[in-house]
């Protein structure tokens, strides 16, 4: 797959909190919807909490080292060129168990701009330094916003807290906050 608009260069974004790295090879707009494709560098030890998406399904591709993908109560250990599937409504997360470095291609489909969206932002954040060190944004407006766009659901007791990012998702978009973090943090269409 080629970058289609511009050099992967000016499409990789970094966040320095958590040492990883998103190339954006396809997004939703140049998908004409069909889906937006990313490569992610995922330091060692690093991944995200189990969380769900309702509008879109998620696959994922190892490309080096070994990346874990947890489906539900499933751990599986994805080598190069192995893939796993988490569709709509699955229970899931993806991680990093090694010492060393992984690389993998996620697919989303159908391709989700706030989901693009969201990674721009939290990583421009963490790059500004406004990013604890779990790389969220320590404003709680911020972090609402960009959960709340990004089309993922949490799971367990932290969904409870659901209803109050969406909350303070909506006061972000009603105070310009939302609007100051597409205009500063938002570069790949």
């Amino acid at each position: 797959m080629s970058v289609k608009t511009s050099t992967a260069a000016s499409r990789t974004i970094r966040n320095p909190m958590l040492k990883d790295e998103v190339v954006f090879l396809e997004t939703s707009l140049e998908s004409q919807g069909q889906h937006t494709l990313v490569e992610v560098t995922l330091s060692a030890g690093g991944g995200n909490p189990l969380h769900f998406h309702r509008a879109f399904s998620e696959e994922f591709t190892c490309l080096e080292g070994e990346l874990g993908i947890q489906l539900g109560k499933q751990m599986l250990y994805l080598k190069p060129g192995e893939s796993a599937m988490a569709p709509a409504m699955s229970r899931h997360r993806f991680f990093n168990r090694t010492s060393e470095p992984c690389r993998f291609r996620c697919r989303i489909a159908p391709g989700f701009p706030g989901f693009e969206q969201t990674l721009q932002i939290t990583y421009g954040l963490a790059c500004d330094g406004k990013a604890n060190a779990q790389g969220m944004p320590k404003n709680p407006y911020e972090l609402a916003y960009a959960f709340m766009i990004s089309g993922t659901c949490l799971t367990g007791w932290m969904s409870v807290l659901q209803p109050v990012l969406n909350y303070l998702g909506q006061q972000a978009i009603k105070k310009g906050i939302a609007a100051e973090l597409q205009r500063r943090y938002l570069k790949i269409w």
